[in-house]
């Protein structure tokens, strides 16, 4: 099971819009062929709603409703009604899988626990929602509190659920912890479907992975470029190989082919860059450097292994250092794996063409920025537009802009100076607004920056601004060749939202 678009997601700074996850999602079942996908968190906010909305009507018409799973919380059947709303229809409960967190956190006796959860599968069950169960902390339970995660293991084996999922969710356990803490459990209960949800706070994911295979675990969590909160989950990339290379009695259906693909279009949307030397996926780990291992390679590949890039959709390369002596866009789009409709393709042309006034060349790393962008201005209705603007900066002298704002047709300019360009024109725009509006503009509380990897000076640049107000916080997106101007269409989303 991949869970990029869910524990994924909770991967600092990183947040998929709409159009963003459903891309992801067709990608994972479509080209990578996970067998399920967890998606989201259950009343996270309307966009988490908007997401499973779109996730499950695509899955509903492809017959993958089945693969399509939600954080879920023993709530009082809150989490239920907002499973129903969505679409979706397989719940991944979170419950309490050590004493520790059930005493300290619930406060409350294993009894009091079973029977809420009870009643959470019984609500799940009348509304044809099929359950897994996750023991948050089972690690912790299993090293500390082994009597209670027994008989709560004796208590859903009672219990018309489909999975009971593992996580080792503080990252704690050793490879052989990992591998003797399941085997017990798949002795005790060799009937039930069991999933190891492994996290890499010691770097042991994918070693604690390898072990839960080996002792007889039935599913694995993991996610793309290993994704997470803090140090990450187990990464797919890396345990796929694994499990292809060295547990090949183990058949899984993932397409080593698509990993690479899949990889970068999620570095693009999340901004979670790939260190270079990371395995299977990094850009330098089929690039060799040193000139005696290109000779080798001539000769008789002597520097190969069996992690051929070939296997992962890619090419070997020999880098040159100091120690070596429309058709065209669709077919950039079939090479990324994404699709899109005519609609969609003439708009992400026409953005292309805009942008090849500005730039001599679009590379197909601009893409994914590209598509995202448009998709996502499509979904806001532009009432606000930002009609003109000079932007003035010179050497000894404040920055400074003269606006002109377009509000339901009507126009208004202000003119104002600041420490930077952006800055300027945020207090030119504040100007109008205290003057003209009784809408309060938005704290900015982040502003990021990013180009796609391998760019030059000249590369297309997204950027990214979080804004907070008293009710709500949220995230806009804008796209340009000059990083002001991409921040000034980040602004006018965020006018047209409030």
């Amino acid at each position: 099971m991949d869970t990029t678009l869910r524990d994924g997601e909770q991967t600092s700074g990183v947040s998929f819009s709409v159009s963003e996850k459903l891309t992801i999602a067709k990608l994972l079942l479509e080209e990578l062929k996970v067998d399920r996908i967890e998606i989201a968190s259950a009343r996270v906010s309307d966009g988490e709603m908007q997401a499973v909305k779109k996730i499950t009507e695509w899955a509903s018409q492809n017959h993958f409703l089945d693969k399509i799973e939600v954080l879920t919380f023993v709530d009082e059947g809150k989490s239920i009604d907002w499973m129903l709303s969505t679409g979706a229809k397989v719940q991944n409960l979170l419950t309490k899988g050590s004493l520790n967190h059930l005493v300290h956190q619930l406060k409350k006796t294993p009894e009091q626990h079973f029977y809420d959860i009870q009643k959470t599968i019984e609500l799940a069950s009348e509304n044809d929602i099929k359950t897994n169960v996750y023991l948050e902390d089972w690690s912790n339970g299993m090293r500390n509190s082994k009597e209670y995660v027994f008989e709560y293991l004796t208590f859903l084996a009672t219990q018309p659920i489909e999975r009971i999922l593992l996580p080792d969710t503080l990252g704690i356990l050793t490879p052989s912890e990992t591998y003797q803490f399941i085997k017990e459990v798949r002795e005790k209960f060799p009937i039930i479907h069991f999933d190891f949800h492994g996290h890499n706070d010691y770097d042991l994911g994918v070693a604690n992975v390898m072990e839960a295979v080996k002792a007889g675990v039935n599913g694995l969590h993991l996610t793309v470029n290993g994704m997470g909160e803090r140090a990450g989950n187990a990464p797919m990339a890396s345990a796929i190989a694994v499990i292809n290379d060295f547990l090949t009695d183990v058949k899984i259906t993932v397409k080593e082919t698509a990993l690479h693909k899949v990889s970068k279009l999620v570095e693009n949307f999340s901004g979670f860059r790939i260190p270079v030397n990371k395995p299977i996926v990094g850009a330098n780990v089929f690039t060799q450097t040193a000139g005696i291992h290109a000779d080798g390679d001539n000769k008789n590949n002597l520097y190969f292994n069996d992690l051929m890039p070939e296997r992962f959709g890619r090419k070997r390369k020999y880098a040159l250092g100091k120690t070596s002596g429309k058709a065209n866009i669709q077919k950039n789009l079939q090479d990324l794996g994404i699709s899109l409709n005519n609609e969609e393709l003439k708009k992400v042309t026409q953005r292309i063409i805009e942008l090849g006034d500005k730039k001599e060349v679009v590379s197909q790393e601009d893409l994914p920025y590209i598509i995202s962008d448009v998709l996502d201005s499509d979904a806001i209705e532009r009432r606000v537009i930002v009609e003109n603007y000079v932007l003035g900066h010179a050497k000894g002298l404040k920055p400074s802009t003269t606006l002109m704002l377009k509000v339901e047709g009507i126009l208004y300019e202000a003119h104002a100076q600041g420490d930077g360009q952006f800055d300027a024109f945020m207090n030119a725009l504040k100007k109008l607004y205290k003057t003209h509006s009784k809408k309060i503009i938005p704290n900015l509380i982040d502003y990021a920056v990013r180009i796609p990897p391998g760019s030059n000076s000249d590369a297309l640049c997204e950027t990214i601004i979080t804004w907070k107000s008293d009710t709500k916080e949220f995230i806009t997106r804008g796209l340009d060749s000059d990083q002001t101007v991409s921040a000034i269409k980040a602004t006018e989303k965020m006018l047209n939202i409030i």
